[in-house]
């Protein structure tokens, strides 16, 4: 299968203040908004999206309406400690504080509006039991 794009969708009740929120925390732009529907595209990689719906829009299949819940958004970031400081400025609740990760990551972990996670990962030299789990 080839795909030409992959993107995360986030049932809310609060589409613009969902978006607003990734707008002004995580640097996304609004590539289409509407009352229900934003898609959102990093100003910094065209390849990073995250579309925001209605949680109850007719769209989306009676059965799987609601609130999205459970998930986890991981983003690789250059430099985790800067983009921590940055958004404890902003006032992101931080549920995870800042550590590092046997299995080769240094990461702190924030919650948006709806209580969907947000893990933020710098890649750091896994411990020698988790280095040769790694692709070459």
């Amino acid at each position: 299968m080839q795909f030409s794009q992959f993107y995360p969708l986030i049932q809310t009740e609060d589409v613009e203040g969902t978006a607003a929120f990734y707008q002004t925390n995580f640097g996304f732009k609004a590539l289409f908004e509407s009352d229900w529907y934003y898609h959102l595209q990093s100003a910094a990689d065209e390849s990073v999206n995250i579309a925001v719906l209605e949680a109850n829009h007719e769209t989306i299949p009676a059965i799987a309406r609601g609130i999205t819940k459970g998930l986890i958004l991981s983003f690789e970031v250059a430099d985790v400690d800067a983009e921590d400081k940055r958004l404890q400025n902003n006032g992101v609740t931080v549920v995870q504080p800042l550590r590092d990760e046997a299995h080769g990551q240094r990461h702190a972990i924030y919650r948006d509006p709806n209580g969907i996670l947000i893990d933020l990962i710098t890649p750091i030299e896994p411990s020698p039991e988790f280095r040769d789990g790694y692709a070459d």
